[in-house]
């Protein structure tokens, strides 16, 4: 059990393993770590099954929680992945829309468990946030036209 001060927990429908399986081959300082199996049947599940899963993304502790469906992920959270290069975009956006996932506007995805990512490159914050708000409205509405974001298009629109 983690001894952070806090810890992320994500409900699935009995799929919290294979989720975080994924996310620990997707993404770096991320491991899956112990499984905690039912010690008695539950709502969503009987005794024996996974129950909880210990996994850390991207360094920060979470657990995932095997429920039975009353509980759905929602837009209203979202995990924010910053990226340095295209190349770590692609990669990152295309492992979670590829694997059942769904493809969304401004840097937005969602996995195939309906959890919602943002894939943000860091030069998109840097543009949308930069002192000279000309400079900032034109990388906020490249971003606007763009699904997965396109560095070089935000870098083209920052130049102006």
């Amino acid at each position: 059990m983690s001894k952070a001060a806090m810890t992320l927990c994500l409900w699935y429908e009995g799929d919290a393993e294979e989720a975080a399986s994924f996310y620990a081959n997707t993404f770096a300082d991320s491991h899956v770590g112990a499984v905690h199996r039912s010690p008695t049947d539950t709502p969503g599940g009987k005794e024996g099954d996974v129950l909880t899963v210990e996994f850390t993304l991207l360094g920060a502790p979470c657990l995932g929680l095997n429920g039975p469906p009353i509980f759905k992920h929602s837009e209203a959270f979202s995990f924010v992945v910053h990226t340095d290069t295209q190349e770590e975009t692609d990669r990152l956006w295309d492992a979670i829309t590829g694997n059942g996932g769904t493809e969304s506007v401004c840097g937005w995805c969602k996995d195939k468990w309906g959890v919602s990512w943002q894939i943000t490159p860091r030069v998109l914050l840097e543009a949308t946030t930069n002192s000279d708000k000309a400079v900032a409205k034109r990388a906020f509405d490249a971003m606007m036209t763009m699904k997965k974001i396109d560095i070089a298009a935000i870098e083209a629109a920052v130049r102006g």
